[in-house]
């Protein structure tokens, strides 16, 4: 029973420190959780994170707070991912509450200006590294079908303007066919006659 305390008590510390220092949105604390969890850590496969990633971003609610409920269950079951969730947002709950006890000041004040435009451009480097990272991930497991659909994906986003939406639904029913492919092709080559 300590070793289940002490890996929830390490889930919500690196939940918590994470969500703490990540400005940006979830896509900047994804690379971050990936150091974590499968570099540092070593809990999860970089496949199961990229993984987790897609399910999170097609999935209603925040892409860290899903991000994070998919780690912890993953690793500790539904306790878990109530204390990932509840790690992940308890930062910016207490940031957020207290901007606005001060909001009149931050509002009008230059240097908070200023300092949050320079977080802007440093968010913004984040989320291209993120990109980088996981659209390499795709390349690397050398399958043409998902370079297709990430490569489609990217240009109807970018350049056509389709909703995000029926771009994950086309997305989604694609890998679906694909795995039906796959598990007839294989049950055919399993297949003693």
């Amino acid at each position: 029973m300590k070793s289940k305390k002490h890996v929830y008590r390490k889930l919500f510390a690196s939940t918590f420190y994470l969500s703490a220092f990540t400005f940006g949105g979830g896509y900047v604390i994804i690379p971050l959780m990936k150091k974590k969890f499968v570099d540092d850590l070593q809990w999860i496969e970089e496949d199961e994170m990229l993984n987790f990633t897609a399910i999170a971003q097609s999935s209603p609610g925040p892409v860290a707070v899903n991000v994070a409920m998919l780690l912890g269950y993953r690793i500790a079951g539904v306790l878990g991912a109530l204390v990932t969730i509840l790690g992940t947002i308890l930062p910016p709950l207490i940031t957020l509450s207290v901007i606005s006890i001060f909001y009149t000041a931050f509002r009008d004040n230059a240097v908070v200006n200023a300092v949050l435009k320079g977080m802007q451009a440093g968010v913004a480097a984040v989320i291209a590294d993120v990109v980088m990272n996981l659209g390499g991930n795709v390349f690397k497991q050398k399958d043409i079908v998902s370079v297709i659909i990430m490569v489609g994906a990217f240009i109807a986003t970018f350049f056509l303007g389709i909703n995000v939406m029926y771009i994950i639904l086309v997305c989604g029913c694609i890998g679906a066919v694909k795995l039906l492919i796959q598990m007839k092709k294989v049950q055919k080559d399993g297949d003693p006659q």
